[in-house]
This record gives C-alpha cells, sequence and structure tokens, in this order.
C-alpha cells in the first residue's frame, strides 16, 4: 500500500471519528499513532507520542496560553469592561446605533487585555445588554452586536488564535500578535458601520438616546480606559520594542492586571480561583490539541500528502487567488461545525504547505486564517460566542442571536478582501520588527 492512500484512508478514518464524537486531540493522537506505525514500526510510532507530549508540555513559550487566558479573567475581575462601555457611550451616544457602537468600542478595548473571544462575549453580555435594552434596543440587534463584538479577542492582541497559529506553524508569535493591531482596528470599524447602517435602515431597532454629553464628560469619562492602554501597551510595546518576549509580556499583563485588581481592591478567594482554573482547563486543551496535531503532522508527513497536494496546486494554471478563495470558503464551511482551535489543528498541516508553495506570506495567511475563523464563533450551529450569550440573554432565542450576528460575517469578508487587497496592512508592524 503506498504511503499517500495510507495517509487518505488515515484522512478517512479522521472524519469518520470526528462524526462520532471522539474528542479531536487524542483523535487526532491516535490516528497518527497507528499510521507512524504502519508506515515505520512500533518501535518508531511510540516514541513519537512520547516524545511529542513531553515536549509540548514542556516548552517553555507555550506558557504565554495560561498567561494571556488570566489576564482575560483578571480585566473581568477588575471591572474593565464596565468602564470601557461607559468610556464609549459617552464619546458615541449621539450616533444611530451609538450603544452598539459603543459595545462594539468596548469590546475591541476588552481585546486589548484579554486573548479568549468567549470570556469577552460572557462579559460585554453582562455589561451592554441591559444597558442597550433599557433604551429599547431590539434584541437581535443588540445581541447580534455583543456576539460579533466577542469576536474581535481573536484577532486584536494578545490573541490565543495567533499563539496557537504560531505553535503550529513554527512562525514569530510576536509578529503574528502585532500583525493583528491593524486588521482589528479595521474591523471594528466595519462592525461599528454595520450598527450605524442597521440603525439608519431601521431606526426602531435602536431607538436614539435623548441624553447629550458635553464635550468636558467626555473627557473626564477618558479615565475609564487608562487600564487598559497601560496594560496594552506594556505587552504589545514591549513585545514591538523588543524589550520582551511574548512570554515575558504575558506574565508582564497578568502581573499587572493583578496588581490593578488588588488596587481596586475587587480581589476574592472566589474570583482568582476562578481565573486560574480557567486558565487551567483553556490551556490543558490548548495543548493537548497540538500534541495531537503534532502526532498527526509526522504521519501526514510520512505519507507525502502535503508536498504531493503542494505539488498539485502549484501546478494547476489559475490564479493563486482562486486556491486562497476555495480555502477561505473551506474555513468558513469548517467553521459552522468546529471551534476555531480545532479547525487550526485539523487543517494547517494540509493547508500551510500549500499557503507557503504559493507564495502567500505566513504571517499574512494567519491573520486572514484568523478572520475565518472568526467568522466560525457566529455561524450555526456551532458558534461558540452565540452559545456562550445565549446563556447570559436567557430568554432571547438562540435563531434571533444568530440572525442578528449575519450582517457581521458581510464586515468579516469584507475585511478579509481588504487584507488580500493591501496585505501591507497586516505586514506593515511586522516587517519594522527586529527578528
Amino acid at each position: 500500500m503506498s504511503p499517500i492512500l495510507v495517509g487518505l484512508l488515515g484522512s478517512l478514518l479522521l472524519v469518520a471519528l470526528l462524526l462520532l464524537g471522539m474528542p479531536i486531540a487524542f483523535m487526532m493522537m491516535f490516528v497518527g499513532f497507528l499510521g507512524i506505525w504502519h508506515l515505520t514500526s512500533l518501535d518508531a510510532a511510540l516514541p513519537v507520542v512520547a516524545k511529542t507530549l513531553y515536549g509540548v508540555a514542556a516548552h517553555y513559550p507555550y506558557t504565554i496560553i495560561p498567561l494571556f487566558i488570566l489576564m482575560g479573567g483578571f480585566a473581568s475581575t477588575a471591572g474593565i469592561t464596565r468602564e470601557l462601555y461607559e468610556t464609549f457611550d459617552k464619546w458615541f451616544r449621539r450616533l444611530p446605533g451609538g450603544l452598539g457602537v459603543a459595545t462594539i468600542a468596548a469590546c475591541a478595548g476588552f481585546a486589548a487585555v484579554s486573548g479568549s473571544s468567549v470570556a469577552a462575549a460572557a462579559a460585554m453580555g453582562n455589561v451592554a445588554l441591559p444597558e442597550m435594552r433599557r433604551f429599547g434596543y431590539a434584541p437581535r440587534l443588540a445581541t447580534g452586536v455583543v456576539a460579533a463584538g466577542g469576536t474581535l479577542s481573536f484577532l486584536i492582541p494578545p490573541s490565543l488564535g495567533f499563539v496557537v497559529y504560531g505553535m503550529l506553524t513554527e512562525q514569530s508569535i510576536g509578529k503574528l500578535l502585532i500583525s493583528g493591531i491593524f486588521p482589528g482596528i479595521i474591523l471594528a470599524g466595519a462592525y461599528g458601520l454595520v450598527v450605524v447602517f442597521w440603525a439608519k435602515l431601521k431606526p426602531k431597532a435602536a431607538p436614539a438616546s435623548p441624553q447629550k454629553v458635553s464635550f468636558r464628560e467626555k473627557i473626564l469619562a477618558l479615565r475609564g480606559i487608562w487600564e487598559t492602554f497601560v496594560v496594552f501597551f506594556l505587552v504589545m510595546g514591549g513585545i514591538y520594542l523588543g524589550f520582551i518576549n511574548p512570554t515575558e509580556a504575558g506574565a508582564s499583563g497578568a502581573f499587572a492586571l493583578f496588581v490593578i485588581v488588588l488596587l481596586k481592591r475587587r480581589l476574592t478567594w472566589k474570583a482568582a480561583v476562578a481565573a486560574l482554573l480557567e486558565a487551567a482547563r483553556i490551556s490543558i486543551m490548548v495543548l493537548f490539541l497540538v500534541a495531537g496535531a503534532t502526532v498527526f503532522s509526522y504521519f501526514l508527513a510520512l505519507s507525502t500528502i502535503p508536498a504531493a497536494v503542494s505539488g498539485w496546486i502549484a501546478g494547476l494554471d489559475v490564479s493563486r487567488y482562486v486556491v486562497l478563495a476555495i480555502i477561505i470558503l473551506i474555513y468558513f464551511f469548517l467553521g459552522c461545525f468546529l471551534d476555531a482551535v480545532s479547525m487550526m489543528v485539523l487543517t494547517l498541516p494540509v493547508i500551510f504547505p500549500v499557503i507557503l508553495a504559493l507564495n502567500f506570506h505566513p504571517i499574512w495567511f494567519g491573520v486572514v486564517a484568523i478572520l475565518m475563523m472568526e467568522a466560525g464563533l457566529i455561524t450555526p450551529p456551532v458558534g461558540l460566542n452565540v452559545y456562550t450569550l445565549a446563556g447570559v440573554a436567557k430568554d432571547v432565542p438562540m435563531t434571533e442571536i444568530f440572525k442578528g450576528a449575519v450582517p457581521f460575517l458581510v464586515a468579516i469578508v469584507l475585511t478579509a478582501v481588504t487584507l488580500t487587497a493591501f496585505p501591507k496592512i497586516v505586514l506593515y508592524l511586522p516587517s519594522l520588527m527586529g527578528r
């Protein structure tokens, strides 16, 4: 049996186990182990699994994962979400759909101190939904805004998505994090425009606020964003200027937020334990996924499938952008059924060599891939942000939340098209960094 045929049969087994509901991390590790065993020997396959599990768990740079998650937990405890929302509410209140725009801006601010989109959706849901309801916002618009705004935490650094992408593709995590700044701002602006147009087309869905805010009040309200600015500058400024590496930046950010929580006297034993448990849970999940993907990648490399696929696509008489469009559609489809991290570990072993063969910049593709995975967070039937928000807004049907998120998918697609047409938007800041 040829190695390629073995690889194809292994991939089919992977799909079958996925449909049966087997955990993705163990599924990939199991299929990878069987494939390596078949193509080499049991004596070769067993050490691969053992060394991979130990290597992933013991790799120092991977400690960035719990640190980024801790940042989000401490940010929520410090009340940063509410302060951001109150600040941007004063600045954007008079716009059509002003509370919705303020929610998007607050989500972008919270994304700057949290790497978890689900945490952002939950935090902003508790803060923004009651206010939008108080002013008569339609449930579909209100929940759609929060669900979409939460996805910004997957793009605006510090982002867990970029960390996992960098781990799987061996790209600079620091450059990946920096590359998300401009695209994140553009996407947040696009989300804001969606809210404004929605409010213009359906004024009853977003009644105008009768309250006026003086310029003095707006300036005073900026006090509510100082923590976010300090932590973001400490983390991303430190990485960009080369003072600290991404792992040290995560530790600095987590410690800074811990100090802020202490100064505000909001740290409780319950909140501290919850933040630590969440960091441990997500870290273990991600590390097992990376270990499983690594074992499966070894199997695919032995089967020569990635090289064969890359060579075949490179030889096609079509524009590389046609291939890119197909890859983006694949991610969009997979986003309907898988979470973002699972999508990366399943697809990158095959897709990343194709991207390199087509001479796309790996950092640029990381941003585009993250964008498409953001779409998966708000698409049915497995939209994690929508499920999270459904737990907050218990009286709003899940179908309404999904419908409210649909217009924001257009913003994601248009942002991806913009970044494809102008890749310098992504690559400018990383190009100014050292190695």
